[in-house]
């Protein structure tokens, strides 16, 4: 064995190419690691040994050069601002940690890519670029030049066609199986058939050539999606499940074809063909099932967003699968663009980083184009819809901030370590078992191999987990609790320590009482107080601006809000300042026990203050207390402590209530618990506290009459089911017990389905039949049994 090859770990053979005492297996691997080192990308060497992928030096000369033409990036392209461009490529070669960490540094590699970001699962990287900088056409070539060719194509199909184009395709491979299989168990009939009735010798061989012509499109077509897929992977160096089926297929053909052009028995070409079409039907019944119990269209029917729409100057919530192109909607500070739409009113400064990674704001006019997913920063937005609402669009924002792979030791973590040395551990049973009986009864031998073979599944043990996640995720989202992702579940069955915010969260949106004190001021003056506070999503201003909705609108010239402290509007040079003690300087000499204050001032003159008198949730005190015995309870509110006696019986311990909280003390105070070993859940009101939301273990969002949507949080709760928090908790923990018994059904199918197959008493047939009933089986326990548990009265959501 000569040299292995840095980057990619082949052998170099004979006459390795030498680099500054390395060895390259070709130019096309020494390429890449120059450009790597380049780059100062060190760090991918260290992820894996040899972590690349064999390379063959390149030149594209016109390959790509269809990518420069307008009409093909405009089918490409996901989103195009100026010369900012979002565009997500599939590239089915992306299989480790190094791969995505590569790929995840392509800014590193080119000036030009301001954002890459890879979903390991579903093998894409979406990148945001400038034109400018680089074209379509060289970022593709760049990707390829280290070997990471994006597979690009311009026709466009919904997930249902492309399902219906599957499902076709698997009919006629289950069709050309059951026809080879029906026939190659009539002409294998007579081989059955003892005594006078056997056949003759020269139609034992005619019948066992028609049986291998009928086998020979069998394995060639209706099975080789298992066979290509073993190969491919092993050509990579990696092991799937298929590889055992592959073996056994081709091991039963080859042998019988053996057999039957030596003359020296009939083969076993029904086995094969019965082998196959079962196998076929099993996976065409397990897709039917999976789509019966898909929890993905529960998630994305019930996923609650809605927008404020503008008639006649009135202001109406709707959901926003009601939304309709021409109608105009208001958009406030922070909040998202909810579809593609046209600027009428205000000055927009829109910040993309939810869309492309880039945080910089770009500027709008009036009649400029918003993307959905683009988030204002400054006063409210006029908009017209312009696209019809892809509510998808933004439930992918939801979830395009998840970490590629999880660092978290978790149970998904240990069974695809389970399912990784699975396959190997098969293989290796397989032979032990066709070897032994090779000295007991060779006859045997073959059935014990291939049975072994084809009998053992991981399937169940993969798909037992997400499922059970799945379908717990469809219930909470028909009961008003909205999961980012399924595994969610898992982690909110892990929590030991909750966080609460205070307003907006434990207290009603829609019950507040406010009341103004101090100096008298003009109905323009109240005017000016209402029309600052309508840019802000602040419950406390959202408080105040219904209070005052009799005064008439006034354009804001210039607008600004301060998190956590307060809000500032320019009006014909007079400036409106709302907000905390410190943002206005006034005197603190105010007592309002039992009620938030905030202050106003005109041109720096403190002129008084609101009281914004909270209702705390219906139930509060039962809520707190249930939760109280089994979680470590605390609050963190961004408001004056004038409420601190009345959560003080709750809360119990003072140090656990902190009040006057900016949001970067908000994160660093769940920073500080998680150090601690804590497994921690915020609930917050998904925009002023998204920092804290997203460091939290599991960050909830509570949604009342308007839905706020934010990409920071795990997931978003209606207000009216607050009081079931601590049933979702617990039914989230059922859900894990659910799923432990789902892999001991799995456990105990393999053992004894093993068993079975190795003392050679299970035959290939009944192996195809068993290997997806078994998933059929434990994917329905975990679906139905999570249904009927969320059905008992105890566990009732």
């Amino acid at each position: 064995m000569g040299l292995k090859c840095v980057h990619c770990g082949e052998d170099c053979g004979r006459n390795p190419i030498m680099h500054n005492g390395e060895a390259f297996c070709c130019n096309g691997c020494k390429t890449v690691y120059q450009l790597l080192n380049q780059n100062k990308l060190y760090t991918y060497y260290n992820l894996e040994d040899t972590p690349g992928i064999k390379v063959e030096t390149q030149d594209f000369d016109n390959q790509y050069a269809y990518l420069d033409k307008d009409e093909v990036k405009e089918k490409l392209y996901e989103f195009k601002e100026g010369d900012m461009v979002k565009i997500t490529f599939y590239i089915p070669v992306i299989h480790c940690a190094a791969c995505v960490w590569l790929l995840e540094n392509l800014q590193l590699l080119n000036k030009g890519i301001s954002f890459s970001m890879v979903n390991f699962v579903k093998k894409e990287v979406s990148v945001t670029f400038n034109e400018k900088e680089i074209s379509l056409r060289q970022l593709v070539e760049l990707l390829a030049s280290i070997h990471y060719t994006p597979k690009i194509t311009l026709e466009k199909r919904t997930e249902s066609e492309q399902r219906k184009e599957e499902s076709k395709k698997l009919l006629m491979k289950i069709g050309v199986a059951g026809f080879a299989f029906g026939n190659t168990m009539l002409l294998s009939f007579p081989e059955y058939i003892q005594g006078a009735f056997g056949l003759e010798d020269s139609y034992k061989f005619l019948f066992g050539i028609l049986n291998l012509l009928f086998a020979i499109p069998v394995i060639t077509y209706s099975g080789s999606d298992y066979i290509k897929s073993a190969f491919k992977n092993l050509s990579k160096k990696m092991i799937n499940i298929d590889l055992p089926v592959a073996i056994g297929m081709l091991t039963i053909f080859f042998e019988s074809a053996f057999e039957i052009l030596n003359h020296s028995g009939s083969g076993y070409m029904d086995s094969l063909t019965g082998f196959v079409f079962f196998l076929l039907v099993g996976k065409w019944y397990q897709n039917k099932t999976y789509q019966a119990l898909s929890f993905e269209r529960d998630y994305k029917s019930y996923f609650p967003i809605a927008v404020t729409v503008l008639e006649d100057d009135k202001e109406d919530s709707i959901l926003l699968e009601n939304l309709k192109v021409g109608q105009k909607i208001l958009v406030r500070n922070l909040e998202l663009v909810p579809a593609d739409s046209k600027l009428l009113k205000g000055e927009a400064y829109i910040d993309y980083s939810f869309v492309t990674g880039e945080s910089q704001p770009v500027k709008k006019e009036v009649g400029d184009m918003i993307f959905a997913g683009g988030r204002q920063i400054g006063e409210a937005l006029e908009l017209e819809v312009e696209v019809e609402v892809m509510q998808s669009k933004l439930t992918k924002l939801w979830n395009q901030e998840d970490k590629t792979i999880s660092e978290e030791k978790d149970l998904s973590t240990g069974i695809d370590l389970i399912s990784k040395y699975f396959t190997i551990t098969v293989l290796s049973i397989a032979v032990l078992a066709g070897i032994t009986w090779l000295f007991i009864d060779s006859s045997t031998a073959m059935k014990a191999f291939t049975a072994v073979l084809i009998v053992a599944c991981p399937c169940a043990l993969a798909l037992s987990l997400p499922f059970t996640y799945g379908t717990t995720m469809g219930i909470f989202g028909k009961n008003g609790f909205y999961l980012k992702k399924a595994d969610v579940v898992e982690k909110l069955s892990k929590i030991d320590t909750i966080v609460f915010d205070k307003t907006g969260t434990i207290t009603e949106t829609d019950s507040i009482k406010v009341k103004y004190y101090g100096k008298p001021l003009t109905d323009e003056e109240f005017s000016m107080i209402k029309s600052v506070t309508r840019q802000s999503t602040h419950p406390m201003s959202s408080a105040i601006y219904e209070h005052l909705k009799k005064y008439p609108y006034i354009k804001v010239e210039d607008f600004r809000e301060l998190p956590a402290r307060g809000v500032i509007g320019l009006f014909n040079n007079i400036k409106i300042k709302v907000g905390s003690i410190e943002f206005i300087n006034a005197e603190d000499n105010i007592s309002k026990k039992g009620a938030s204050i905030v202050y106003v001032s005109i041109n720096e003159e403190v002129k008084g203050y609101f009281t914004v008198e909270n209702k705390y949730r219906e139930g509060l005190q039962e809520i707190i207390s249930s939760l109280k015995s089994n979680y470590d309870l605390h609050l963190i509110s961004g408001d004056n402590n004038t409420e601190f006696n009345k959560l003080l019986p709750l809360f119990e311990d003072e140090t656990k209530i902190n009040f006057n909280q900016s949001p970067t003390d908000k994160l660093n105070y769940i920073k500080n618990l998680k150090e601690k070993g804590k497994n921690v859940l915020m609930i917050g009101d998904g925009l002023n506290d998204s920092g804290a939301l997203n460091e939290a273990n599991v960050g909830i969002s509570i949604a009342d009459d308007i839905y706020h949507f934010s990409p920071a949080c795990d997931a978003i709760l209606e207000a009216s089911k607050f009081k079931s928090l601590n049933k979702y908790i617990k039914f989230s923990k059922i859900a894990i017990k659910v799923v432990y018994v789902s892999l001991s059904i799995s456990f105990i199918y393999n053992v004894i389905g093993l068993y079975f197959a190795v003392t050679g008493q299970l035959s290939p047939i009944i192996a195809a039949i068993l290997m997806p009933a078994s998933s059929i089986s434990v994917v329905a326990f975990a679906s139905t049994s999570i249904i009927l548990l969320s059905k008992l009265k105890k566990n009732k959501l």
